[in-house]
């Protein structure tokens, strides 16, 4: 299982977005760590071992100093424009640091204070579902798996590319109509395993990058 934990801090929570989409970008720069993509990375085998089963995410939140705790495991923090993220590397199920063990998953939810704009021309998109409603921390974990699904599909040139410009993305709700094209089309879609909120099986984000338009 892959923990990520969003900073959530009472008086200054981040938009709702930006948190979405930080945490795609956290989990896209784990995968293109050295010491995840280096055959001896100290990361390597955990990360490949977690491949190689689920995929599974789980968002937790944290503030003071639960935050800074959690800042001095191994890890990498990722900041958005309101939003900090931080991404560790796999644990098993049942082998969660007690620092992290002890933060609340359920309850994270975010508000966007403004509409998002549209996506600059080329931009990656994480294209959410209209039908369904899902915490924001559960929905901070379909946008990074997402996004792990489009990084598994590029070929390393169109990887390094995407890393060297600090993986640039927009997460946005399709319209019911452009679902359904989304949907239909050879595009990454993640598939819940329904353990939270949502029925298993349910279809939560495609992943719409313009390189994998061009394949």
């Amino acid at each position: 299982m892959l923990p990520l934990v969003v900073r959530l801090e009472r008086a200054t929570p981040p938009a709702r977005t930006d948190a979405l989409e930080t945490s795609a970008r956290a989990v896209l720069t784990l995968l293109a760590d050295p010491r995840v993509t280096a055959a001896d990375g100290e990361w390597a085998e955990l990360v490949a071992a977690w491949e190689d089963a689920r995929i599974r995410k789980v968002v937790r939140r944290a503030r003071g100093g639960e935050w800074r705790k959690a800042g001095e495991l191994p890890g990498i923090t990722v900041t958005g424009e309101s939003a900090e993220v931080r991404v560790f590397p796999p644990v098993p199920l049942d082998g969660w640091p007690k620092e992290l063990a002890k933060l609340q998953v359920s309850g994270t939810d975010l508000d966007g204070p403004e509409p998002p704009v549209q996506p600059a021309p080329g931009t990656p998109v994480l294209w959410l579902n209209p039908e369904l409603e899902m915490s924001a921390g559960k929905t901070m974990a379909q946008t990074g798996h997402a996004a792990q699904l489009a990084w598994w599909r590029l070929d390393d040139t169109r990887r390094k590319e995407w890393a060297e410009a600090g993986f640039p993305l927009a997460v946005r709700t399709a319209t019911p109509g452009a679902w359904v094209e989304l949907t239909d089309g050879d595009l990454p879609v993640v598939r819940d395993a329904g353990f939270t909120e949502i029925a298993p099986g349910s279809c939560t984000v495609v992943a719409d990058h313009p390189a994998l338009r061009l394949s």
